[in-house]
């Protein structure tokens, strides 16, 4: 007979990463999860986060927290440069942008920064990548280069331009694209020079 705990923890190995809200969602109580934390075959890795114990932790763990507290929220700027390998960012919060109009979430044990945009540059961009069992959205390569200009008042010129200087150095996406994608963001014009003065 399947018991209670026994639906949360196959919940939790289907979705990874557990909220109360999924249980209600479910028909299962708050307290049999409690009791599975305190059996030692659940672990609560944040706040309002339930996870297995046995579950495979990766180093993209943060973002996988951070996009399940924040609703809507897509992986941006810094953390999105960070994911993909470009510069030599290490935040210390996630970034992550929502679209104009949402409900910004505050965790104080998930440091986060983030960045209302609005359409279409809030949906443009935006792949699909599985960390940890989790659909996390991210922005790809050529969007996050044309952010950290649109938002570089936020991060600083500096981590634009080293940014892209090594996409371009390293060919991790084509002129094409960014100017793409710097047409979206309305930073058309002040990429233009610095796009002229690097030379592949």
């Amino acid at each position: 007979m399947t018991t209670q705990k026994d639906k949360i923890m196959a919940l939790a190995r289907q979705k990874g990463i557990l909220r109360p809200r999924d249980l209600i969602a479910h028909g299962l109580g708050r307290r049999d999860l409690s009791r599975l934390v305190a059996e030692g075959r659940m672990v609560k890795s944040a706040p309002g986060l339930y996870g297995l114990c046995d579950y495979d932790i990766t180093s993209a763990h943060t973002l996988v927290e951070a996009v399940r507290v924040q609703a809507k929220g897509v992986v941006c700027l810094k953390s999105a440069l960070n994911f993909h390998g470009i510069g030599t960012q290490l935040p210390h919060q996630v970034w992550l942008s929502v679209p104009y109009g949402s409900r910004i979430t505050a965790k104080k044990s998930i440091p986060m920064q983030v960045i209302v945009m609005r359409s279409p540059g809030y949906e443009s961009g935006i792949q699909i990548y599985e960390l940890e069992g989790i659909a996390v959205p991210i922005y790809n390569i050529p969007k996050t280069i044309s952010d950290c200009f649109k938002f570089r008042n936020k991060i600083g010129l500096d981590v634009a331009l080293e940014a892209l200087r090594e996409v371009l150095h390293e060919k991790k996406c084509t002129r094409e694209e960014i100017r793409k994608f710097a047409k979206i963001n309305r930073v058309e014009n002040v990429m233009r020079p610095y796009m002229e003065a690097l030379s592949v």
